[in-house]
């Protein structure tokens, strides 16, 4: 998706904001709805029409925009009511939850967040280290929890930033979780699947085939990404027998599904998306990396 469009869907309904580079994976349905250029209101729509009416009226989403509205629900204030809200263009979409008064009069955007309680506490609960590749101790102060795609020029700048940033902060456990984007990464799982057959053969080995997949990253395409992991496992002293059976194995990118799943249920829209100690780094931003490191550290 064009950045523009991107940015007008995540600034127009308070999402996390993303780098240039993010992208989403694709959800269909929906439906389009032409607003008039005059607003109107009647108090005789449901409450989903108003939603829907009102926001492509703000933000200009006309007949190329797919506005999903779904039925509001009781929210953590009474006074309100939890609205969801998915936008699709270009076969691209984005999710948001927005809130309204039980009248049907005033919309919210934002989060409710409650202050009596842990706001990371949540997040925290989704994630885990898991069987996923990790380094650094396991009693770490700092786990870094990093959702990622291998074909993703985004991760590969973070991947930079992280060989540099690590050896300063041996507190820190890194964790990577694949989360390829299939439909925009047309080899994005089968460099997955090559990491995750060279994880379950020698740990160690993962890092090595992870360092030079991105390093290879402008070189490998659709037609030669199977012939560029098997080379790679070899360099690395793979059994290849063992990594050519694995690679076929269906059973392979039911794992990395898991992942995704999991990457899902904390809303992950983009890669690379980067749990600090639970705090939420989308692309590669060294600067609110280290913020939070030296946070967790002091």
């Amino acid at each position: 998706m064009p950045k523009t469009l991107k940015t007008a869907i995540l600034l127009c309904l308070t999402l996390v904001s993303i780098s240039a580079a993010a992208q989403t994976a694709v959800e269909k349905g929906g439906s389009t709805s032409r607003v008039s250029p005059k607003y109107t209101y009647s108090s005789s729509d449901s409450m989903e029409l108003r939603v829907e009416h009102f926001l492509r009226y703000s933000y200009g989403w006309g007949d190329a925009f797919q506005v999903k509205v779904g039925t509001p629900k009781p929210s953590s204030l009474p006074e309100l009511l939890e609205v969801p809200v998915t936008v699709t263009v270009q076969g691209q979409t984005d999710t948001a939850t927005v809130y309204m008064d039980k009248s049907g009069k005033f919309l919210v955007r934002g989060e409710i967040a409650d202050m009596t309680a842990d706001p990371l506490a949540q997040i925290r609960s989704k994630l885990s280290v898991g069987d996923s590749p990790s380094l650094g101790p396991k009693n770490a102060k700092i786990t870094l929890i990093e959702f990622a795609d291998f074909q993703c020029p985004s991760c590969r700048q973070l991947d930079k930033i992280l060989r540099t940033l690590l050896p300063q902060h041996p507190e820190i456990r890194l964790v990577y979780k694949n989360y390829p984007l299939t439909d925009l990464h047309p080899w994005a799982m089968t460099a997955a699947i090559a990491g995750q057959c060279a994880y379950q053969q020698n740990p160690d080995t993962f890092w090595k085939l992870h360092d030079a997949i991105f390093d290879a990253q402008d070189v490998i395409s659709p037609s030669n990404v199977w012939d560029k992991m098997i080379d790679l496992a070899g360099q690395f002293g793979l059994n290849m027998d063992t990594f050519r059976s694995c690679m076929a194995d269906p059973n392979i990118p039911k794992i990395i599904n898991k992942t995704q799943e999991e990457g899902h249920s904390v809303t992950v829209t983009a890669t690379p998306t980067t749990f600090v100690n639970g705090r939420r780094v989308v692309g590669p931003d060294d600067s609110l990396l280290e913020q939070f490191i030296q946070f967790e550290t002091n």
